[in-house]
């Protein structure tokens, strides 16, 4: 069980307090995570040289994190990622989402204009790690229903950083859940990460148009650039002349991830689980998604979830004006993002596994990120 310390993170602009969490465990390692948007600012552990690093990409204060258009670090709702023309039908009902991206500003995106990352949580103090908790009105971004939802930070003395989602919702409604945070395995303020290595334990990618929507099509990686199969340098095949890193300006795409067993003993107290509960708390289980290392410091990171996708994003719309950590601005492609999710543009591809969330039923999901030095 890891020390928590809570202390003041500045004001927004309408003067609400906001309130940051300092997870600690035995070995020093920290993970900060903020009420605003239930975002992760920091997550600092000792690398393989006897220096502290932090490998996640964030603001100093909450008044940053307000201006920030990229959704650093938070949790994403209640839709992740694209939905075309920002329309959806549920329980034989068509809603209109906000539109708040794409080149006529025509899709959405993120839970729209004021998504679960940019909204202030409430937090408490629990055996698992702090619980953060948000309530989302009936209407709010154009989605049905009133929504609560509750996500857990837990860290544990093996650095694995354990986020858990859960949901209910008073109508039929949409749930598809993320985390937003741009790692750097060299440091957040190393620069650009096309050198670090990235593997990703999936066969077939969704296809995706220069909107980046996908279009129903699920493509074998085999024989292209998506192939991330072994580790491979994030810059590699970056910038190849294939028409989906073209169009996306680099990885910005959603991967169909197989069922890679975790190679871990399940046992309670793990990866956030709590003890009192079964260890089946969550149907299916977790499964490997991916894995990164840097050369240069020697961390990896691997991605554990019980999603059936993950969005490969590798910062290729981040271009700074905005201090950070340290005054760090964060430039083109100076963090990766490992985003576990449903599929984007589900709803308009009925093959997709479906985001729904049914009334009177809990919507769960977990990602397990852990920092390891590399054998």
């Amino acid at each position: 069980m890891a020390i928590i310390r809570k202390e003041a993170f500045g004001k927004l602009s309408d003067g609400r307090a906001v309130e940051l969490y300092t997870l600690r465990n035995t070995k020093g390692t920290e993970a900060k995570i903020t009420t605003y948007g239930a975002r992760l600012v920091s997550w600092r552990v000792m690398g393989p040289q006897a220096k502290f690093i932090d490998v996640v990409l964030g603001y100093a204060d909450a008044a940053a994190y307000e201006k920030d258009d990229t959704s650093m670090g938070g949790v994403v709702g209640r839709h992740a990622n694209r939905i075309a023309g920002g329309k959806v039908t549920i329980s034989g009902k068509e809603y209109q989402l906000d539109r708040n991206t794409g080149s006529q500003m025509q899709n959405h995106i993120h839970g729209g204009f004021q998504g679960f990352h940019d909204q202030l949580w409430t937090a408490e103090e629990i055996y698992e790690g702090v619980k953060f908790t948000y309530q989302a009105k009936d209407g709010e971004g154009g989605y049905p229903g009133n929504m609560t939802v509750n996500v857990i930070y837990s860290l544990s003395n093996d650095n694995e950083l354990s986020i858990s989602y859960e949901a209910t919702c008073d109508q039929d409604t949409i749930c598809n859940l993320t985390n937003h945070t741009y790692f750097n395995l060299d440091g957040f303020a190393a620069g650009p990460v096309l050198d670090q290595k990235i593997q990703i334990f999936a066969d077939q990618y969704t296809w995706a148009d220069a909107e980046s929507l996908p279009d129903g099509r699920i493509l074998d990686v085999a024989g292209t650039p998506m192939d991330l199969r072994e580790p491979v340098r994030i810059g590699e095949h970056i910038d190849d002349d294939f028409d989906e890193l073209q169009m996306g300006k680099g990885y910005d795409h959603n991967w169909v991830l197989r069922d890679e067993p975790a190679m871990v003993e399940m046992k309670p107290g793990m990866f956030g689980f709590d003890p009192h509960c079964p260890i089946d708390y969550i149907k299916g289980g977790l499964k490997k998604a991916a894995y990164a290392e840097s050369e240069k410091t020697g961390l990896t990171l691997t991605c554990y979830t019980t999603q059936p996708g993950i969005q490969f994003y590798t910062g290729n719309f981040l271009c700074g004006g905005i201090k950070g950590k340290d005054g760090v601005e964060f430039q083109y492609r100076t963090g990766f993002c490992l985003e576990t999710q449903y599929y984007p543009n589900a709803l308009a591809n009925p093959a997709f596994p479906q985001p729904i969330l049914k009334k009177g039923e809990t919507w769960k999901a977990q990602t397990v990120y852990v920092l390891s030095p590399k054998d």
